[in-house]
């Protein structure tokens, strides 16, 4: 007898449900998010055919609608095939079978169940990663959230000092980071305002610079910031302006919180993924990056069978492009539904590549010359480095410029001639 289990996940209790292949109820239950709940949940299946003692186990399947906490955890270290539905794919599921819209905890969990019986192999169970993939993915991704946040709190900042404070936008105007920069952060934390920043003497301001950590043309860079913060400039009435300058140190606060924990992060995250196998493989592209690397590894981890072929990763990361067809329309566009950080750090990837590999660069041209936007390009740069990527962590194999762009063949009569 076929017999499936949905869960329906909450935060504190869940729903479970189990049918068999003719879709009825063999058993239901709301467990605690608790080990005794998981003892219940195990006792229920054990009910229902899933025995550990048989000859050949065949754990029960079970759809969920999260991969994250406790309860996935546990159900994936007892071996079984667990399936991460979509929210948005279980709603529609639902109206198959109520078209009344009636919604409870319990009918969810029976949909969920009924999701596996009738079109489980539409769907991918979670995939069997190692720990250290686990790891890494745990670790890159909050790196990744880290940058984000690091950016929320550098516009937040700027749009700020921009209503009082110009001249400290003025004097880092020509720098890569902005006011990421040490320098910034540290001549803001001593001159939060217009006011301060003219006070400041030439000694103090070397001071703040070698602090930050600067070791060339100090002297010239002190010079310049005192002639910025000198000029004449538009001020705000001085108790508004010192006002805002309170403001200021709070967001530089949660500025200087953002970037130490981007170092952190990134610092831990690099070491944890050089102790992975499949690192040197990785970081042997053009334009990855150990961090980048460790990204990449987070999205698409190192279980080989999770995709059986490199347009399923593809699809997968957004680079393969999905065509919509009915009657004589045809129109062929880039995915919107992806793994938004696989294709993030995709465009990254390819964009460092224009400079690494003359085979990629040359990739590139030819999609531009095709007619291919900036972005457009990119992505199909992307695509087809994804591809090798496959090949090269199926086969075990390091990335080869002469194997991957290797020149397209002549065709017969030219290579005669």
């Amino acid at each position: 007898m076929h017999v499936t289990c949905g869960i329906d996940w909450a935060e504190d209790h869940h729903d479970v449900a189990v049918v068999d292949s003719d879709a009825r109820m063999l058993g239901k239950l709301r467990i605690s998010d608790d080990a005794a709940g998981f003892q219940d949940l195990l006792r229920l299946l054990a009910e229902n055919g899933d025995s550990p003692d048989d000859p050949i186990p065949i754990p029960i399947p079970i759809a969920i609608e999260t991969s994250r906490g406790f309860l996935a955890a546990c159900l994936r270290a007892s071996g079984r095939r667990v399936y991460a539905s979509n929210p948005m794919a279980v709603a529609r599921y639902r109206d198959r079978h109520v078209v009344s819209r009636k919604k409870s905890d319990h009918q969810d969990a029976l949909v969920l169940a009924n999701i596996l019986r009738t079109d489980a192999q539409q769907h991918r169970p979670l995939p069997d990663d190692s720990d250290l993939a686990r790891a890494i993915a745990v670790l890159a991704r909050a790196q990744q959230d880290a940058v984000w946040d690091r950016t929320r709190a550098h516009n937040r900042l700027r749009s700020h000092l921009r209503e009082y404070y110009p001249a400290i936008l003025e004097a880092f105007a020509d720098k890569r980071e902005r006011l990421l920069a040490r320098e910034a952060r540290a001549i803001l934390a001593i001159a939060p305002t217009p006011a301060e920043a003219a006070r400041l003497t030439r000694s103090r301001l070397r001071a703040a610079v070698t602090r930050a950590g600067r070791q060339r043309r100090i002297d010239a860079e002190t010079d310049h910031l005192l002639e910025v913060f000198r000029r004449p400039s538009l001020r705000q009435p001085a108790l508004v302006e010192k006002a805002m300058g309170r403001q200021t140190l709070a967001l530089l606060a949660q500025l200087d919180a953002a970037c130490r924990a981007c170092e952190d992060l990134a610092r831990e995250t690099e070491e944890l993924f050089l102790q992975h196998p499949d690192a040197e493989i990785i970081t042997s592209f053009p334009g990855l990056a150990v961090l980048s690397g460790a990204r990449i590894l987070a999205e698409i981890g190192d279980d080989r069978t999770r995709f059986g072929t490199a347009r399923d990763l593809k699809a997968y990361a957004g680079s393969a492009p999905v065509t919509r067809e009915s009657g004589k329309s045809r129109r062929v566009s880039h995915r919107r539904i992806k793994n938004s950080r696989l294709a993030e750090t995709g465009r990254h990837w390819a964009f460092a590549a224009l400079t690494a590999s003359p085979g990629a660069h040359a990739h590139y041209n030819r999609r531009r010359d095709t007619g291919d936007r900036y972005h457009a390009a990119l992505r199909r740069l992307f695509n087809r480095m994804l591809g090798q990527l496959h090949h090269c962590l199926t086969t075990h194999q390091k990335f080869d410029e002469a194997i991957g762009f290797a020149p397209p063949a002549l065709p017969p009569l030219a290579a005669a001639a």
